[in-house]
């Protein structure tokens, strides 16, 4: 036992000594050999119980609080209780309670004011007397009776007379309690912490701070933290939360640092520590107005508040307002006796410490594994959690009933936010005891088991008690606000439990608990993101599909029909529900894609809702948006247009261009209606018409679009190609654009530079051509998509990601170009120390334009300044940048622009920029079997016409290239829509003439003029002599 601070009374235990205060850490050889079990400190006293069930006791003796007549300068034997088996006591200012292992509780010395619990008001009681049979089936109900007699001799003190237990906390099992000089603390099982009595200085924690409370009151501000251990001291109070770095909290009187906040300030309202941050605190002791705290993983104990007595241990008798350490600790646990002692140092380990009055007590051992942490969880002090044992009793009762026992304590875990916040707790690296905000310190898999575990087909009587206790108790009691991080575990590990995925209990437990989560303050909802963002994403995409399947349940129960009253309810449960997965993607885009972000899409919507309709109520909500402000009770899926699928996005695009093209044609029809009787009114074509010819494809669309407004891009367009017959239903446009974006990008004009690893182009900064060509580009660009027409444009998807105002990353160089690309990565990854010298970089980049080669800097001076590990990654960044952006700057400002002059609007905020390059180019996701399965046919052909059955063996046995030739030569583009080969609609039908007649296509229609071919070898050389003289038009 090792002691320090006031030993003017002997309370020390150290003999007959000169000092009246020591001021570090001194052995007490008086318990060398014995097992000191618990340590009960008074103002002026100091009680030990020893493992064998004695109790010793030193210090003053005025008042017979020692319980004998012997020596006060060392521990004596308390004789009296000789024949009993003491298992826990305590120390009032000058009262003595000790606890047996029956039940029994005798007391000794001051009486006055009723505090020994005896039925006489005694000055004092210098033996110790039985004063009452307690319930010797509840521990926690001993614990309860023996501190809450513990008071204190002051004006303002809580007396009584006999002992009783406090109504209020009749009905609650408590599992700690805490004294302090003129206030109490209990801690239930349920993980509520209550205080009641004085509260001068807000050491009640309820925010306030005056008159003294007499009714235990839960500390609100605490609720949801799993707490391990509460103390208190004279007027302050501590409470030590069950895990994660420095979780401790003060409260109370602060006057000479003893709250730890480096001021002398009270605190009404719990305050987290933050000197002991990235400490792992595991036990706090509390004196009249200094505090202890250990932590073992470094040895390291420290205290703070008042030294006057050297209750520090600090080697100095002056007050500490924050944690500072005692002498004589040192880091790996060792403690090393005084440096006036240091020939007799040994080697040993603090297990308890222990402060009351002005001394402090440190119980060590010389076996390193047995040290005390508080917060493993001891069933006799701890909350309650879901363990496997716990859940192992409650499916040992018969199936049916639950019996009342077990009904109380399903309630009572499952009630509880303490209660879950303490479960499944990670005892892996990274443990619980690394809790951050960014390590949720759970594990995961155990919740998953644990959950699955207790809800059973065999017990559905547990599973409904589990509802019920989630549904009308914790979830209704979330709170917006939590006071720590540790209140927060629930969200994760909650929807793990199996009821969740019940659709019986989406109204009632799945969406209320989302609204809950949705009603956290930002820093709160921060840290949960954090915390998602290192699931894995197996674990992050069953929540995301949980409620993608609340989505889908009430969209259905809506297209079966909800009463009018019922509407309102169910557009909050369905704005709840999109909301939680709003946030989800959220975390999702900001760490990178947990998930690919088509494991949002949720692919009924087609089905349950007119997505059309959506889309004009969603647009008319942007223009007039003081107008509907979200009373209509209509949610509007296209604020949340992550869940929408490609082939409903297409569905959103096609709609926003026929809404734009007719109200563009309607406003050509005003003006030429208005023409007709306003001789300055000039009419208009309600179509944009390109007229080209096809050796000056460019220079005459150029000379067209010029002469157009922004109106006319709107307009359906319609493409003449000079001296050809053919009526644009669609392939002569398809045509068009293949040509002109054909022409654009050949090299000769040096506007894109090519990169052969990556076979894709970019921006060339070195090209000499007209600026006006870009937008030209952006232009036909914008116009493919409108009219829903595939371009062939071999952009990196960074291209779609600006357009999109979304910011080109590393991956995108990559994708460009590889090599760089490769370079790069490997120098973010490189971890020797030698990088300057390996790499020899600066911030620099190296181009060659036209066989010269020119260094340019990608900051100012950046030749000057070296690659190291530090500013790597800006290196990286400021390349990236330059490549995408600095160097490209006003030609891609020039394409942006006239890409927004057709598509500018709402419906591309809706695309990610895959799909937006998918739309534009569409895919090689080429699935031949579809094709034909998706094939109609007309006349006389059918699925097994002969000449049908040679063509399907024709086609299936060409070469790659030849079968892409084929969907050029009949939809005018070798690559397929965003939606698939099903989207094709191939049509052949039969032809009149001969077998000398080749194969016709109306590209217009993706329609197929097939003759009725008899021989395999004749139907082969047709179908590629057609398909090799693809270009032209006439009419057939």
């Amino acid at each position: 036992m090792l002691c320090w601070g006031n030993a003017s009374y002997g309370q020390l235990g150290l003999g007959g000594i000169d000092e009246e205060i020591v001021l570090e850490p001194r052995k007490c050889e008086y318990f060398h050999g014995k097992q000191v079990c618990d340590v009960g400190c008074g103002r002026r006293h100091t009680a030990f119980l020893l493992e064998d069930g004695t109790v010793y006791t030193c210090g003053c003796n005025d008042l017979g609080q020692l319980g004998h007549e012997k020596s006060r300068k060392k521990p004596e034997q308390v004789v009296a209780l000789d024949a009993q088996i003491i298992v826990a006591m305590s120390c009032g200012e000058s009262h003595t309670l000790a606890l047996n292992d029956k039940g029994q509780i005798f007391s000794w010395g001051l009486g006055s004011d009723g505090q020994l619990g005896l039925n006489n008001f005694e000055e004092c009681v210098r033996v110790p007397r039985f004063i009452c049979q307690s319930y010797s089936d509840d521990e926690t109900r001993l614990q309860t009776t023996l501190t809450f007699i513990r008071k204190q001799t002051n004006n303002d003190r809580l007396s009584v007379s006999v002992n009783r237990n406090i109504k209020s906390l009749s009905d609650v099992q408590i599992t700690q309690v805490a004294c302090g000089y003129w206030h109490s603390h209990a801690l239930s099982r349920g993980g509520q912490v209550f205080s009641w009595g004085q509260n001068r200085y807000g050491q009640l924690g309820l925010g306030k701070k005056g008159q003294s409370i007499s009714t235990p009151q839960i500390i609100k501000s605490l609720q949801g933290i799993p707490f391990a251990q509460i103390s208190a001291g004279g007027a302050h109070s501590f409470a030590l939360t069950l895990s994660g770095e420095g979780g401790v909290f003060t409260f109370g009187a602060g006057g000479y640092g003893q709250l730890g906040h480096n001021s002398t300030n009270h605190e009404i309202n719990p305050r987290k520590v933050f000197e002991l941050m990235g400490s792992v605190v595991t036990q706090i002791a509390c004196g009249r107005q200094h505090t202890l705290a250990f932590t073992p993983s470094s040895g390291k104990m420290d205290s703070f508040g008042l030294g006057g007595n050297g209750q520090l241990g600090t080697r100095s008798s002056c007050n500490r307002k924050s944690p500072a350490p005692v002498k004589g600790i040192y880091p790996y646990i060792y403690f090393l006796l005084p440096s006036r002692c240091i020939a007799e140092m040994e080697q040993c380990c603090v297990k308890r410490i222990y402060a009351g009055g002005d001394q402090s007590f440190a119980n060590y051992c010389t076996n390193l594994q047995n040290l005390d942490d508080v917060r493993i969880k001891d069933p006799h002090r701890g909350i309650c959690t879901l363990t496997e044992d716990i859940i192992q009793k409650w499916l040992n009762h018969s199936p049916g009933r639950v019996p009342q026992e077990i009904s109380n304590e399903i309630d009572l875990v499952f009630s509880s936010a303490s209660c879950l916040n303490g479960s499944f707790l990670s005892m892996s690296h990274p443990d619980h005891y690394s809790t951050s905000s960014k390590c949720s310190g759970v594990d995961m898999n155990m919740a998953r088991i644990l959950f699955h575990r207790v809800i059973q087909q065999d017990h559905p009587e547990i599973a409904q008690q589990i509802a019920a206790s989630l549904e009308k108790n914790l979830i209704p009691r979330l709170s917006s606000s939590p006071p720590d991080i540790e209140a927060l575990r629930l969200y994760l590990t909650l929807p793990e439990c199996p009821l969740f995925k019940d659709r019986n209990n989406y109204v009632t437990i799945v969406i209320p608990f989302a609204k809950s989560l949705l009603s956290l303050k930002e820093a709160a909802l921060r840290v949960l993101g954090n915390w998602w963002s290192t699931f894995e994403p197996p674990v992050f995409q069953l929540l995301v599909e949980l409620y993608k399947d609340v989505v889908v349940y009430l969209l259905q129960m809506h297209k079966v029909g909800i009463p009018s009253v019922e509407q309102r309810i169910f557009t909050c449960f369905l704005d709840t529900s999109l909301r939680f997965l709003e946030i989800l993607h959220t975390v999702n885009e900001r760490a990178g894609h947990i998930i690919q972000y088509d494991k949002f899409y949720i692919h009924e919507l087609d089905d349950l809702i007119d997505i059309r309709n959506d889309y004009v109520t969603w647009i008319q909500r942007q223009m007039y948006p003081m107008v509907s402000l979200g009373h209509d009770g209509v949610v509007t899926l296209c604020r949340y247009p992550f869940v929408f699928d490609a082939q409903a996005k297409t569905t959103l695009l096609q709609t926003d261009a026929v809404i734009q093209m007719q109200m563009a044609v309607d406003q050509a029809q005003m003006q030429n209606f208005s023409s007709m009787f306003l001789p300055a009114v000039e009419s208009v074509n309600p179509c944009l018409i390109l007229i080209v010819r096809r050796e000056n494809i460019v220079g005459d669309t150029m000379e067209v679009l010029r002469k157009s407004k922004n109106v006319d891009y709107k307009k359906p367009l319609k493409v003449i190609f000079v001296g050809e017959e053919a009526v644009d239903a669609g392939g002569v446009r398809k045509e068009f654009f293949l040509l002109i974006m054909k022409e654009l990008l050949d090299p000769k004009y040096g506007m894109f530079r090519y990169y052969e690893e990556s076979m894709l182009i970019w921006f060339s900064n070195k090209t000499f051509e007209d600026i006006d060509l870009f937008n030209l580009i952006g232009v036909i660009c914008g116009l493919a998509i409108y009219n829903l027409t595939i371009v062939e444009l071999n952009f990196p998807v960074a291209l779609y990601k600006k357009l999109l105002k979304k910011k080109p990353t590393l991956d995108d160089l990559k994708e460009l170009m590889p090599d760089v690309g490769r370079s790069l990565q490997q120098l973010l990854d490189y971890t020797e120390d030698d990088l300057e010298e390996t790499f020899c970089l600066n911030f620099t980049i190296t181009e060659e334009n036209y066989g010269a080669t020119e260094v340019l800097e990608l900051v100012p001076n950046g030749e000057d300044i070296n690659v190291n590990k530090s500013n790597r990654q800006d290196f990286v960044n400021a390349y990236v940048d330059y490549v995408f952006n600095t160097s490209v700057a006003p030609l891609f400002e020039c394409f942006y622009a006239g890409f927004h002059k057709v598509c500018g609007g709402k419906v591309l905020e809706l695309f990610q920029p895959n799909e937006l390059q998918a739309m534009v180019i569409g895919n090689t996701n080429y699935d031949w079997t579809e094709l034909e399965k998706s094939t109609e046919y007309k006349g006389e052909y059918w699925a097994d016409h002969p000449t049908i059955r040679l063509f399907w063996e024709v086609f299936h046995s060409l070469p790659l290239e030849k079968k892409k030739q084929f969907l050029l030569f009949l939809t005018g583009s070798d690559r397929i829509p965003i939606l698939g080969m099903k989207c094709l609609k191939l049509v052949i039908q039969p032809t009149g003439g001969g077998e000398h007649y080749l194969p016709v296509a109306h590209t217009c229609f993706n329609l197929l003029d097939l003759p009725k071919y008899t021989t395999l070898e004749t139907l082969r050389e047709k179908l590629l002599q057609a398909i090799d003289h693809n270009q032209g038009f006439n009419l057939a």
